[in-house]
């Protein structure tokens, strides 16, 4: 069947990237690529890309809401986010995390909140931090359906106990709990573990043991995939970054730049040009031009 130019101009999408790609990177080797989305452009931007994972993250909460932690982040906010990020993502798996206080309740009523992600946002997986006291939980998910990524290591919304944002895992004890926590969440149906803020060793000692992926941030090179906050590393934080976020771009400036010359072309009227307004046809014009003629004489 020959094809139209039509055909020929259309960009051609990626394959569907699955929880099913998922494993299949962790058996290749084929490192993993994820990042942060929280709106439809921002995930057209990383869709088109090529990344494997978009991750509606509760840290919206900082980055585009402005508070001071994810914790006052509700389940009407992390929806909101991410069925805007699914309207823009097509090629690129979706996951969003549960915000605190969404499964910290009994079984059914977090079951349903997590049911709500995949009915009215079309997500393909949920995120739910903790390690061991989440098993029964990663239990009850899957056997609902619906796909779960762990999280452990620094987790945020831990945040008072943990007494703040430290690395996790630098005593014997510690990276013992979280090796046997990975392994848990697993056993319990997670199909990718987040390792965050840990030492690479530790990290490496996780990834080497399970048989799932795992995705780091700010726990080294060793893990089967990376992410990190979309607005880190283009510089729209406006705060100092973690020793883990390389940036890789400066949009706050190219913003900045941008509308101090939109200020200042409007204050000099050089904005907008001619060109750049629209006029009345040209036999309008004239009629126009005739009465206020004809009112002036």
């Amino acid at each position: 069947m020959s094809m139209t130019r039509g055909d020929q101009d259309a960009p051609s999408r990626r394959p569907k990237f699955t929880p099913a790609t998922l494993q299949q990177r962790k058996v290749s080797g084929t490192p993993i690529t994820a990042i942060t989305a929280y709106d439809y452009p921002t995930a057209k931007l990383v869709d088109g890309a090529g990344i494997d994972v978009i991750l509606v993250g509760d840290s919206l909460g900082m980055a585009v809401l402005g508070y001071s932690d994810t914790l006052s982040v509700t389940m009407e906010d992390m929806l909101h986010h991410a069925r805007a990020v699914r309207r823009g993502a097509d090629s690129s798996m979706l996951i969003a995390d549960m915000p605190y206080g969404s499964y910290h309740v009994s079984t059914d009523e977090s079951l349903r909140n997590a049911i709500r992600f995949i009915k009215e946002a079309g997500v393909e997986a949920v995120k739910i931090e903790g390690g061991y006291e989440r098993v029964n939980l990663v239990r009850a998910f899957t056997d609902a359906e619906i796909p779960v990524v762990g999280h452990i290591g620094l987790t945020p919304q831990s945040l008072h106990k943990m007494g703040g944002y430290k690395v996790q895992g630098r005593s014997i004890e510690a990276l013992d709990a979280l090796c046997d926590s990975a392994l848990e969440l697993e056993q319990a149906g997670a199909i990718a573990v987040v390792l965050e803020g840990m030492p690479l060793e530790v990290a490496a000692r996780i990834t080497s043991s399970l048989t799932i992926p795992t995705i780091g941030i700010g726990a080294g090179v060793h893990c089967d995939g990376q992410i990190l906050v979309f607005h880190d590393i283009f510089n729209l934080t406006f705060t100092s970054p973690a020793k883990f976020v390389r940036r890789f771009g400066d949009a706050a400036q190219l913003f900045q730049h941008g509308l101090e010359q939109y200020r200042d072309e409007v204050l000099g009227r050089t904005f907008p040009q001619d060109s750049e307004s629209y006029h009345l046809p040209q036999g309008v014009r004239e009629e126009l031009d005739n009465r206020v003629d004809a009112v002036t004489a």
